[in-house]
């Protein structure tokens, strides 16, 4: 009996400094008593990803639209059956799709962050193509896996196709 209440007591102990040291450090305790770790990104804030990557379509620079994915990002491209897997392969893809003039819009969308450095956006949106002056609207579904690399979010995955019944 004297043992189990050392324990009790030891126990208690390490709990009651665990918790204390938390406080006293300024960082924030989870119930449990460890650090907590970087916060995760809302909804909107992988939402707000679309809209950059957009723009840099519309600077009609396949640099800057590479620059939105990580080195080592694999890329499904809608109007390609080459699958992507290094910068150089990215950068081609996007200076042959930029030539159409290409500005898309979201129509169904769905953000799943799975914890402080990763998230997914997947749906469907549609894409006005500009080429001999004629435009045509595409409509695709895809998926962005996104990590945060250095502070910054990157692509890390890009998969997008046509959709099926048009």
């Amino acid at each position: 009996m004297r043992k189990m209440q050392v324990g009790v007591v030891v126990v208690a102990t390490a709990a009651v400094t665990a918790v204390a040291a938390g406080c006293g450090t300024g960082s924030a305790a989870t119930p449990t008593g460890a650090a907590a770790g970087p916060a995760r990104p809302t909804e909107q804030q992988i939402a707000a990803l679309f809209p950059e990557w957009n723009a840099a379509l519309a600077t009609g620079d396949p640099q800057r639209v590479a620059d939105l994915y990580a080195p080592d990002a694999v890329l499904l491209p809608t109007v390609s059956d080459e699958v992507r897997r290094s910068r150089a392969q990215i950068v081609d893809y996007f200076t042959k799709f930029l030539q159409n003039k290409p500005q898309g819009v979201i129509k169904d969308e769905m953000v799943d962050v799975l914890d402080a450095d990763t998230a997914v956006n997947t749906g469907v949106y549609e894409f006005v193509l500009t080429k001999d002056g004629k435009a045509d609207k595409v409509r695709a579904r895809y998926t962005y896996v996104y990590e945060l690399r250095e502070g910054k979010w990157l692509i890390v995955n890009h998969h997008s196709s046509v959709m099926p019944e048009g």
